[in-house]
């Protein structure tokens, strides 16, 4: 890669994916169609961010940066009092040099200090975009779909290089942002903190949205005013967690679904991080988001190097659905891989709810038989095959079939199934281990404990420790024992349980900050082994449901179990809240029992089925305790999602109301030619007195005239848009609808 050190020159119109390096204003400018980017290097090489929005077609400087002497903010040129880092909007900002405010990152040296002052080095401007070692992120599949920009910079004195890597998409409003950590210098330093992505805007005028929860009730929405201090989300539960998700967004007061401004950051990791909106005494906002450096450090010695996971930052003029769009476009061509990305996937039956620990391979074969008749295409062996597995407090290691389950093995429960004309696929959790089982008499120190003390449990079970390489490759090789066989063709990899007794006996004192960070590598280790092995696998990535559904599991896993919870009217508010950053292809939603195993309610099975049909669809209920009258319901099911399935798992998926805001939920998914969409509405509780609902779809042709598949009604795009159509009144709880439509 060459240093390109060239002359600012215009763009023509037909090269709208560019990146430029001014030399003499030393301006970089990021650009695509629809957006810019903007830094400059200031005084003797510090970097400053100048702009990021909508697409400019050259960038003059017409909002320079403003100097002014501000009391207690240090200068570090002591002839310059009207210059401070504590007052201009740093690139990626240090600590100790003046800037009080949070650090994109933090250096401890051998002496104990803690101050580095790195500046430009040099640059480089290229085609493509490059792969993180060891860690996902996104791709291109041509050198042409990206332009990356690497800048150096470099503290002279310890010899540290940190380099800032931005990639910008041509067919995504998107931009890219990574750093690595080089020691140069012969002394060791530690690193106390890594962000990926710090950025300053100069102006406060912003709320805050992000997605929080619980396990069984993820992915909430909340949206709040931002205000002088910190505002933080974070997990420090070795996982990302259903309590607070990697994702944050910057918006204007006025924007909506489908008007505003949103500037929304999503970290491409599945451990512990942390993401911070920092509003500064001048009225300047501060973003930062990474690595949670609670219970982190990394010691780098003389010649390492530490490299950070991704963040992907989007900026939509058009609102939230745009925002969306955005990532749902990204991630399911550009983050996930292997051959499952663009397949249609299978519509299956687990029998978890159905059984739970108690089946044999009769009553599986059983469930199977009905599935098949009714047209499900994949049949998932849940929890309870192993081992002794006759409860949760046994065996989570031990990946030997239970003969006392399935007396003739597991070859041929498979055969069974397959032979009925289903595919088989098969649960494990390989990340945990139960002191009942014969993996911890063996190797009791294989899994996460602090000498001397007792372990903390969950669910009955420790966690292995896949810092270490050993383990990792027992978990790939036990796992590809079971694989091996051909005719298993879907795997569902659990979690249920996060990080406790965070210590590793492979590691001395001064790396166990280490521990959290090397077993999400060891795990992406594994599953990178395991994918590439078994490409013919369908695999699906569920920790107690959304316990670690985020975009670094996506690039192994194309597809995440939302949520535990199952019940309709939650679900709806789940899968609503997952949509702003994941697309339906990527979520698990199945049909369960009533009244549900999570809250109790009672909803119709059309309820349960559409809400379901909105994403990855399934059923997880016992089909041989089921009545005729509901069998003949669910293959019609069936029948529609294969027909619509192309739509819902490819479409463009557009949010029309919020179950968060009231009584209601709406979405539309339109197919990406535009000549079909499916509509769906729900109504929860039935209210007396209620006005007359007219719904307005989103995203079709204006142009376009569509038939009603079921009514043979036909509208332009433009009316069903602009002008909506009446929704009927109906006098019960839990009421749904859906619309199928198709261009004439």
């Amino acid at each position: 890669m060459c240093i390109i050190k060239s002359n600012y020159l215009p763009i023509e119109e037909s090269d709208k994916l560019n990146i430029t390096y001014n030399t003499e204003n030393k301006t970089f400018h990021l650009q695509n169609n629809n957006i810019s980017y903007v830094m400059k290097i200031i005084k003797d090489g510090y970097i400053v961010h100048l702009y990021w929005g909508k697409r400019v077609n050259q960038y003059n400087e017409s909002n320079p940066i403003a100097f002014y002497d501000r009391g207690f903010s240090p200068n570090p040129d002591p002839d310059d009092r009207t210059f401070s880092l504590d007052t201009i909007p740093c690139e990626y900002p240090t600590y100790g040099n003046g800037d009080f405010r949070t650090p994109a990152y933090q250096i401890e040296l051998e002496n104990g200090s803690r101050v580095t002052d790195v500046r430009y080095k040099e640059h480089r401007i290229y085609d493509g975009k490059p792969k993180l070692d060891g860690l996902p992120s996104t791709y291109v599949e041509n050198d042409l779909e990206a332009k990356t920009l690497e800048i150096d910079m470099e503290d002279k004195l310890i010899g540290l290089t940190i380099t800032l890597t931005y990639t910008i998409f041509k067919d995504f409003d998107v931009i890219s942002r990574s750093v690595s950590f080089k020691n140069n210098g012969k002394e060791n330093l530690k690193l106390e903190k890594a962000l990926s992505a710090s950025v300053d805007f100069r102006e406060k005028d912003f709320e805050l949205i992000t997605l929080y929860g619980a396990h069984t009730n993820e992915k909430n929405i909340a949206r709040r005013p931002i205000i002088s201090g910190i505002q933080m989300i974070e997990s420090c539960r070795g996982a990302s967690s259903p309590q607070q998700s990697p994702f944050l967004a910057l918006v204007r007061k006025n924007t909506d679904e489908d008007n505003g401004e949103v500037y929304s950051f999503n970290f491409v990791y599945s451990g512990n991080f942390v993401g911070q909106v920092q509003v500064d005494q001048y009225c300047n906002t501060r973003v930062n988001i990474g690595i949670n450096d609670f219970d982190f450090s990394w010691l780098l010695e003389s010649g390492e190097r530490f490299q950070t996971p991704e963040v992907i930052m989007t900026y939509s003029s058009k609102g939230l659905n745009e925002m969306s769009r955005t990532y749902h476009k990204l991630y399911s061509t550009r983050l996930c891989r292997g051959e499952f990305r663009d397949k249609h996937r299978p519509i299956l039956i687990n029998n978890w709810e159905a059984t739970f620990f108690d089946f044999n391979a009769d009553k599986i074969e059983d469930i199977a038989k009905i599935g098949k008749e009714l047209g499900m295409e994949l049949f998932v062996l849940d929890d309870g095959w192993f081992g002794k597995r006759s409860d949760d407090k046994s065996s989570l290691g031990d990946w030997i079939v239970d003969r006392n389950k399935l007396s003739k093995g597991l070859d041929d429960l498979v055969n069974r199934i397959t032979n009925i004309g289903l595919e088989f696929g098969i649960w494990f959790e390989p990340e945990m281990i139960s002191e009942d089982s014969d993996l911890y008499r063996t190797h009791p120190d294989w899994c996460l404990r602090v000498p001397n003390r007792i372990p903390t449990v969950g669910r009955n079970q420790l966690v292995l420790d896949l810092s270490r390489k050993e383990i990792c490759d027992y978990v790939i090789a036990a796992i590809s024992n079971i694989l091996s066989n051909p005719l298993i063709t879907y795997v569902k990899w659990d979690m249920n349980r996060h990080l406790t007794d965070i210590w590793s006996s492979s590691l001395p004192a001064i790396r166990q900050k280490e521990t959290a960070h090397r077993y999400i590598l060891g795990l992406y280790y594994i599953l990178e082994e395991l994918t590439l092995k078994f490409p013919k696998v369908l695999f699906e990535s569920c920790s107690s449901g959304g316990g670690r559904f985020d975009a670094g599991m996506l690039y192994y896993m194309p597809q995440t179990w939302t949520s535990d919870n199952t019940d309709a009217v939650c679900r709806m508010k789940i899968q609503y809240g997952t949509s702003f950053v994941y697309p339906p292809i990527t979520m698990g939603a199945h049909v369960s029992a009533v009244p549900n195993n999570q809250v109790g309610r009672i909803t119709p099975l059309e309820t349960r089925a559409h809400v379901a049909m909105s994403g990855n669809f399934g059923y997880e209920l016992d089909l041989t305790k089921i009545t005729e009258k509901e069998k003949e319901l669910i293959k019609e099911q069936i029948k529609v999602y294969k027909e619509i399935r192309n739509i819902v798992q490819f479409g463009d998926f557009y949010r029309i109301l919020s179950p968060f805001e009231c009584n209601e939920t709406a979405w539309n998914i339109v197919s990406e030619d535009k000549e079909e969409f499916v509509g769906m509405y729900f109504k929860i509780l039935s209210e007396p007195g209620t006005a007359i609902k007219i719904l307005k779809f989103k995203g079709l042709n204006p142009d376009y005239y569509y038939e009603n598949i079921d009514t043979k009604d036909v509208y332009g795009g433009d009316e069903l848009m602009n002008v909506g159509i009446t929704l009927t009144r109906e006098k019960k709880d839990f009421i749904s609808k859906l619309w199928r439509f198709k261009k004439i």
